[in-house]
């Protein structure tokens, strides 16, 4: 019962401890507080049920007869022992929240609704307990709290009470059981660790191996550009050096045909001459030299009649692609034509004749110098490495 109805009346105790309120007396004039119901008697037969508020009753004939608190009330339910589907023995126990509805049927019928109402809640906690194993019994608490409140409600429609809620408060299985669930819980979160563990690597192996794969393609596609690039550069840097050749040969062109452009490259052609013989000398054990080696003059005399023999011949053009080929292919141009000489020479024999007839020197007849070259002399040179 309700704590105030208990601070106002005297009551006495009831099967299993639970109190009754005892009804007050009547004097005629009846105040009924807020969240009470009493059930009103008159000649010993039900008259009516008060409701809070101010009422007038006549004395000796009416009486009240029971007295109800309209309030939600937690009405404890105790330790019990039930035993599950697989034949698990537990320990459970729970609470019951349950209200008056009906003043009249709570008075005429049960003796003792609250009782009646735990007892009740008892059996079917049994009941529905020995329906499931004892893993559901931890997972589904809120199935088994709805399934015992509807038998429940079933069962109390008749005495007055509505049950709103039933909440498992406990439940305690054997030691024995507790070890195995420990021991399962224990072996479940080794298993899950190791599955995360073994998922970690296997994603990590998977990161590693899609990094060696980019970092292939990117250095292929690096390779790829920096060829490109070196190719576009050396196709560019062979255009300009054509172009610039291309030019280069127009501009000797153009300056052997202006005034003076001949004796210009006349002289240009002696300074090769005169140099390819020290790239002989470098190059060679045998060196061939005109016999007036000691006579620069003649030297160039006869160089200037070799550019000029070569300018009739070509007419001009080829003279000036020789020009400009001399000065960038002295050291081989000169090797090769000193080798050939040297060979024509071995080949005519002792005769100073045939040396100079073999080397292919000729005088030179060019103005101001009448004299002819003389005979050319042949050295051996030995090189100190």
């Amino acid at each position: 019962m309700s704590t105030s109805a208990l601070a106002a009346f005297s009551g006495r105790r009831g099967p299993d401890d639970y109190f009754v309120a005892q009804p007050p007396g009547n004097y005629g004039v009846m105040v009924v507080p807020e969240k009470q119901a009493y059930v009103v008697e008159r000649f010993g037969r039900f008259s009516t049920t008060l409701d809070s508020g101010l009422h007038f009753l006549i004395p000796g004939v009416d009486r009240v007869a029971y007295v109800h608190s309209l309030k939600e009330q937690a009405v404890p339910i105790s330790q019990q022992t039930a035993i599950t589907r697989d034949n698990v023995t537990i320990t459970i126990d729970g609470v019951l929240y349950v209200k008056v509805v009906d003043a009249h049927k709570a008075s005429y019928g049960v003796d003792n609704a609250m009782f009646a109402v735990s007892q009740i809640a008892q059996t079917t906690m049994r009941s529905e307990l020995g329906k499931i194993s004892l893993d559901k019994t931890f997972e589904e608490r809120e199935v088994l709290n709805a399934k015992i409140v509807s038998t429940i409600n079933v069962a109390s429609e008749p005495w007055g009470l509505q049950c709103l809620r039933y909440e498992i408060r406990d439940i305690a299985p054997p030691a024995g059981i507790v070890m195995a669930m420990e021991l399962q819980a224990e072996a479940e979160r080794r298993k899950r660790a190791s599955i995360l563990e073994s998922e970690g690597e296997a994603q990590s192996k998977i990161n590693n191996a899609e990094a060696d794969k980019r970092q292939v393609i990117l250095a292929s596609e690096a390779a790829r550009m920096e060829a490109i690039n070196q190719a576009s550069g050396e196709a560019e840097a062979i255009t300009q050096k054509a172009a610039a050749t291309s030019q280069g040969v127009r501009m000797v062109a153009e300056a052997l045909r202006e005034r003076g452009g001949m004796d210009a490259a006349g002289l240009r052609v002696a300074e090769k001459y005169i140099e390819a013989f020290r790239e002989i000398a470098k190059t060679s054990t045998t060196m061939l030299l005109p016999g007036a080696h000691g006579d620069p003059a003649s030297m160039v005399a006869q160089a200037m009649s070799i550019f000029q023999g070569v300018s009739r011949a070509s007419g001009g053009g080829a003279a000036a692609a020789a020009a400009g080929g001399i000065g960038g292919s002295k050291s081989a141009g000169a090797a090769a034509a000193g080798g050939a000489a040297a060979e024509r020479v071995g080949a005519a024999g002792g005769d100073p004749a045939g040396w100079a007839a073999a080397a292919g020197f000729e005088p030179a007849r060019g103005e101001g110098h009448g004299s002819a070259v003389r005979d050319p002399v042949v050295f051996t040179l030995q090189r100190q490495d």
